[in-house]
């Protein structure tokens, strides 16, 4: 679905949401946002928030792939539940694995495993994202967290918000880094020439994310990411923009035979429980194929 149209007199002052929907009704609020938010839906080319307050005669484009009817449905899925109680998951999500269906991957992810696995998860984001609270790229592998009631949910996504729940990764990234740490500070958005991709940019969302280099090879640098942030693509996005793709990324970087994908692995997540307040915090193994490829190295 691609076009566009132009705010007329009637519809000035009111979000850039509001008036999608009145010219698209069939569209849910939540899925305009999601798609504004990714930016399928511009103002004046540009990408901006959902609640963007618009003037007459702004032009508000769209590009993006029609609803598709999907339903998750279980499946028998490997991936490890290091912890689980009455409200919450912590998985270990292997690489290659896709966190939630979609067009192009309708089965055989994340969720279908959970829905053989778990009796109940959250139900804030729907038929096809129940529990998920944050997502990990698809050959990102690692801890991820996953409500099994929307009391946990909204706990853990505004403790996400506010950063108070701590995520840490270990990527392997090409060259040698000349800074033992950093801070990385910048705006992300959507690139125009492919939309799979995202790049830096003056517009769009900020992104924040710490580094610390643990070791240095002759020509390689095993470094540990902070998130303050947690946009799409965001870690990866930053190791290229520094000029130090993560080893094995394809789309950012180059891709490696022996790979399967980029060597970056959430491995620390520390947060609030929702009910109990107690603060927990969790760790995770390199997987084998990150340990192996290091194992070459030394």
């Amino acid at each position: 679905m691609k076009g566009y149209f132009t705010v007329d007199e009637n519809e000035k002052g009111k979000r850039l949401d509001v008036v999608f929907n009145l010219h698209y009704p069939d569209f849910s609020r939540s899925h305009i946002k999601n798609l504004i938010d990714q930016g399928f839906i511009t103002l004046q080319n540009k990408t901006v928030k959902s609640g963007e307050k618009l003037k007459s005669g702004q032009r508000i484009s769209f590009d993006f792939q029609d609803l598709v009817p999907l339903e998750a449905r279980p499946e028998n899925i490997d991936f490890e539940i290091v912890y689980q109680d009455q409200d919450l998951l912590v998985v270990n999500k292997p690489q290659g694995l896709v966190v939630h269906p979609c067009a192009s991957t309708k089965e055989g992810t994340l969720v279908n495993g959970l829905l053989e696995k778990v009796k109940d998860l959250s139900g804030i984001n729907g038929v096809l994202r129940p529990g998920i609270v944050h997502r990990l790229d698809k050959n990102t592998s690692g801890l991820m967290l996953v409500a099994k009631n929307d009391m946990a949910h909204l706990s853990l996504a505004e403790q996400i918000k506010n950063k108070t729940c701590k995520r840490k990764y270990i990527a392997l990234c090409e060259g040698v880094f000349k800074e033992s740490e950093g801070h990385i500070e910048n705006f992300l958005e959507r690139s125009k020439s492919d939309r799979k991709k995202y790049v830096v940019s003056s517009t769009g969302k900020k992104a924040i994310t710490d580094f610390k280099v643990i070791k240095t090879f002759s020509n390689k640098t095993l470094v540990e990411f902070s998130l303050q942030t947690g946009r799409t693509h965001q870690i990866r996005v930053h190791c290229k923009w520094m000029g130090h793709p993560i080893v094995g990324d394809d789309v950012y970087g180059k891709a490696e035979k022996s790979l399967k994908g980029q060597l970056l692995h959430s491995y620390f997540i520390q947060f609030s429980h929702p009910r109990t307040k107690e603060v927990m915090h969790f760790e995770a193994a390199l997987p084998t194929h990150f340990q192996e490829y290091l194992d070459k190295l030394k």
